[in-house]
């Protein structure tokens, strides 16, 4: 049976789906007008993602170890969102970068097709794709959350030696 919860985060109401299978989906919601609310119980096939999100956001998670069960998908989506899951913690690629590391590097455009596709946000952080030229690109999630997901991920700099 599917179900879905929903976690409060910095970048507003998050819903998690899925099955005893694994988890489907990560979206963002837009607050505006949203009915849904986080609930006390979270049901127990979403409990590990719903505290490793809250792990991430905390600060205290950089990979995520969970069980997945995307709804949809082809074998080329598929592949690069394996290759998404990849992409270390505070580390970028680019469509490019992807595309060579399936071994087809003229497969940029459906790269950025599947990329855009991902059921998964944050937990196949398809945030850190950027563009060649180092310019953050299209986001489903809002450029705003691509923003904040990929400063978040940075290590904190250390001012002056005495401030």
């Amino acid at each position: 049976m599917i179900t879905t919860a929903y976690l409060d985060s910095p970048l507003g109401l998050v819903s998690l789906t899925g099955s005893d299978a694994g988890l489907s989906a990560v979206s963002f919601h837009n607050t505006e007008g949203n009915t849904a609310t986080p609930l006390a119980a979270v049901p127990a096939c979403l409990q590990e993602g719903h505290r490793q999100l809250q792990a991430y956001f905390g600060r205290e998670l950089r990979a995520f170890s969970l069980s997945y069960a995307p709804a949809f998908g082809t074998d080329f989506q598929r592949q690069v969102w394996t290759v998404l899951s990849n992409i270390g913690y505070g580390r970028t690629a680019s469509y490019l970068d992807v595309a060579k590391l399936l071994n087809n590097p003229k497969s940029v455009r459906a790269v950025g097709a599947a990329n855009g596709q991902n059921p998964l946000a944050i937990v196949w952080p398809c945030h850190r794709i950027i563009g060649a030229d180092g310019s953050l690109t299209g986001y489903a999630g809002g450029m705003h959350r691509k923003k904040w997901l990929l400063e978040f991920e940075q290590p904190t700099r250390q001012g002056g030696l005495f401030g």
